[in-house]
Order: C-alpha cells, then sequence, then structure tokens
C-alpha cells in the first residue's frame, strides 16, 4: 500500500525524490507526513498507543505524531498518551527519513482501521 505523502516543500509524493538547485545537488531534507482521524470510539488509549509505538519502533529514524502544537515520538506510548486523543481528533504523523514510508503508511492505516478494535 502506498500513500501520498506531503514534503517539506509542500509537494505530494509517494517516495520523494532529492531536491535540486541549479546545476548542483544538494542534500535534501525529506519530512514524510500523513493526516488521520482518530475514528476509535475509545480514542487513542493505552492498547492502541501500544500499537502504534510497536510500529514505530521499526522505523529507521524517529516517528512523531503531531495534534496541534504537541509533538510526541510515537515509539513512546507516554508520550502517545499525553496528547489525550478523543474520537474525532485529527493527529499529524511524520518521518524523517524517505525509508520509513512504509512504516508511516503502517501506522495510518492502523489508525483508519480504528486499531483493529
Amino acid at each position: 500500500m502506498c500513500s501520498s505523502f506531503l514534503l517539506k516543500n509542500g509537494r505530494n509524493a509517494a517516495v520523494p525524490e532529492p531536491v535540486t538547485t541549479g546545476q548542483a545537488m544538494v542534500k535534501a531534507e525529506y519530512v514524510l507526513s500523513k493526516e488521520v482521524t482518530i475514528i476509535n470510539e475509545l480514542g487513542l488509549h493505552a492498547r492502541a498507543a501500544a500499537k502504534i509505538a510497536a510500529l514505530a519502533q521499526k522505523a529507521g529514524s524517529t516517528i512523531w505524531i503531531l495534534k496541534g502544537k504537541e509533538k510526541v515520538d510515537a515509539s513512546s506510548i507516554l508520550d502517545i498518551l499525553t496528547l489525550i486523543c478523543p474520537k474525532g481528533t485529527k493527529i499529524t504523523l511524520t518521518a524523517e527519513k524517505k525509508s520509513d514510508y512504509k512504516i508511516l503508511d503502517e501506522i495510518a492505516a492502523l489508525v483508519e482501521r480504528g486499531f483493529g478494535e
């Protein structure tokens, strides 16, 4: 399963490509991002947070969850729970490395399925 991700430069891409400036290739700073809505009746609770953390721990970079101005490490169950996300809450999932787009996709799918509950 492949999703579209929003890059820092505002472009959508399934897998981002390096940014070039003139003739010189510059090291691209990748940020993959996907917004999802919590649909589970119980919201993002401890069991759901544990499922997200287990997936995030497989990533090669840090996976972040953003809610408003708050940003937490998705590999930490306690950090996730501090966001207090009831049903209907919109969160943004981000990864710093393009190689983690599959993990980001898996976490997004988990949220969109209501954590399998």
